[in-house]
């Protein structure tokens, strides 16, 4: 049964701290972390991407990144990555979790960019495809228990 889930982008700052906020109301009660590839650790998620989903009633404020360990790799009953590469870096680093490693876009078969330096539209464009991957997760999810 899947119950936990980690979401993992680059800097764990953008992409995967949205998504974590977006999932945790989307599955109350579950265990959601995300983590990054190479986390800027401790460093709290982007003002643009805390403004976003403020706006929409999630708050991320409190969001510290970490970097992916072995130990979360392998807590999390599924991994959600954000594009392609990351698949295959998570996949190579930690070999034992590679049957649970998927792109958070799966379903359209969408790798979701990094709005890292960019501007607000960059990470709402991004928030979008976020939200439709996380949409089809959780209806998968759901399904699953």
């Amino acid at each position: 049964m899947i119950r936990s889930v980690l979401v993992i982008c680059q800097g764990n700052i953008c992409r995967s701290p949205m998504a974590e906020g977006l999932l945790r109301e989307a599955l109350p009660g579950w265990s959601v972390q995300s983590a990054g590839l190479g986390a800027l650790i401790g460093e709290p998620a982007d003002p643009i991407a805390v403004g976003l989903l403020a706006e929409r009633g999630v708050n991320i404020s409190a969001h510290r990144a970490q970097q992916l360990t072995i130990f979360l790799a392998d807590q999390a009953d599924l991994i959600l990555v954000m594009d392609s590469d990351q698949k295959a870096d998570v996949q190579r680093q930690y070999p034992q979790v590679s049957g649970k490693v998927f792109r958070l876009g799966e379903a359209g078969n969408v790798d979701i960019p990094d709005p890292y330096f960019k501007p607000r539209q960059a990470f709402e464009q991004v928030f979008e495809l976020i939200q439709q991957g996380i949409g089809a997760w959780v209806n998968r999810l759901r399904a699953l228990g």
